[in-house]
């Protein structure tokens, strides 16, 4: 470690809070604890990484890379190695179809043991290399050195974590006295158990660095639309509040801690389904919320000119050997034409992946692909895609030297801010 920051710093992931919510609703003064934020900090909209899919984002932001290097290309996808495939939870059904308890295993253990790519390096296993102390509450992409039982008699091995640790009650690595998180999560409760979390560990000043994941946004915002989850917004202020409280109050928050507060993708408002799997019967089709993906032994190109003139595609995606090649309008191009922010960046890093399809789908505004069990967020809110709406973030920084301009340079951002050197892939953001 080159030097220890003098203030410890609190990541806010807000799952799916768009910008124009955020803004919104602080223009109103209707989050109090977010304003706060906002008052004494600075703010930009950024970009996620592609597919804007939960998963995929959180890696993102854990790793500070796309795709390519981390290795997680969707909610659900076919493992090549093992022929089967992985569903992370795009639905209750489709994690049903897939295998109830193999997609527990892939998702509590799997993505950080065996699919997170090995040369990724997240931002716990820095920061405590470097001898620092990390927390995370229920992020899914939490790799770190220190091994956690289980709490439930289900799980029967060990998730390697920070240090201090704490997923939906199924591991803690301290006795917090936090309610069960899964008791309703229609009225917030997996958020509260973060709070709960979250103040016990600014009550005994227990981290450096604390990645404090609000998830119950997303889920309201899926179903009433992007720009419509007020009282999930309201909650997610509150159990911001909780930290702040915890501390003695905003004069003690803000001279104790540094803060970075964004989401890890948008949201746009969906009210068309299209089946992915109606059009490539002969391939296997990995596809939710507004990304899909194709697997194929045969050339992907003829299967890419089926979706031409298909209103719920955008862009097709492929590999042509070396060649990254953009299908749209019914004719193929670089990648590089891409008219979408950072599309070039963004749609070339998921095509390397080497756990990605052969033709990877971004969907058009207003629609979404079927999951496995043919759910869909019809008539509310979803993400995945290439477009505007799906990709923009809100980014909010207080007492950090840089403003980073997409999810991939906050974990950059995090160890530059305690002194760590980042690793050798990892896009350092500009300082303002």
């Amino acid at each position: 470690m080159t030097g220890r920051a003098t203030k410890k710093l609190i990541l806010i992931v807000i799952d799916g809070l768009t910008p124009s919510m955020l803004e919104d609703t602080l223009e109103r003064g209707a989050a109090p604890s977010l304003g706060l934020l906002a008052e004494h900090g600075r703010y930009r909209r950024a970009l996620s990484t592609f597919p804007s899919l939960t998963p995929v984002c959180l890696s993102a932001l854990a790793t500070g890379a796309h795709p390519d290097v981390h290795e997680i290309p969707h909610l659900v996808w076919y493992h090549r190695g093992e022929q089967r495939l992985v569903e992370y939870g795009s639905s209750f059904g489709a994690v049903r179809a897939a295998g109830a308890k193999q997609s527990l295993v892939d998702t509590i253990y799997g993505l950080n043991a065996s699919h997170l790519g090995s040369g990724a390096v997240t931002v716990y296993e820095a920061l405590e290399d470097a001898g620092l102390t990390a927390a995370a509450i229920n992020i899914t992409c939490y790799r770190g050195r220190h091994p956690h039982r289980p709490t439930v008699p289900f799980l029967t091995r060990p998730a390697h974590g920070p240090s201090r640790f704490f997923f939906y009650n199924l591991f803690e690595s301290d006795v917090t006295g936090a309610p069960l998180s899964v008791r309703n999560r229609p009225r917030g409760t997996i958020d509260a158990y973060a709070a709960a979390v979250g103040r016990w560990l600014v009550t005994r000043d227990a981290f450096d660095f604390l990645v404090f994941y609000l998830s119950d946004y997303d889920y309201a915002s899926h179903a009433q639309g992007p720009d419509a989850a007020h009282a999930a917004l309201a909650r997610s202020d509150d159990a911001v509040g909780a930290l702040i409280e915890a501390a003695g109050g905003a004069d003690e928050f803000l001279e104790r801690y540094a803060v970075i507060l964004c989401s890890d993708h948008g949201q746009t408002p969906v009210s068309e389904v299209a089946r992915l799997q109606d059009v490539f019967p002969d391939a296997i089709v990995t596809a939710s919320n507004r990304a899909g993906m194709i697997y194929t032994d045969d050339d992907p190109a003829p299967l890419a000119r089926r979706l031409d003139g298909n209103p719920a595609v955008d862009v097709v995606l492929r590999r042509d050997g070396d060649r990254l090649v953009v299908r749209r309008d019914g004719a193929d191009g670089d990648v590089s034409q891409l008219d979408h922010p950072d599309g070039a960046a963004r749609a070339a890093a998921a095509l390397v992946n080497p756990n990605a399809g052969e033709l990877i789908i971004s969907a058009a505004a207003g629609w979404e692909f079927a999951d496995l069990a043919g759910r869909h967020h019809s008539g509310g809110g979803s993400h995945g895609s290439l477009l505007t709406g799906d990709s923009e973030v809100p980014m909010l920084t207080v007492g950090l030297d840089a403003l980073p301009a997409s999810i991939v340079e906050v974990m950059p951002a995090v160890l530059d801010h305690f002194g760590v050197p980042a690793p050798a892939y990892a896009r350092t953001p500009a300082k303002a």
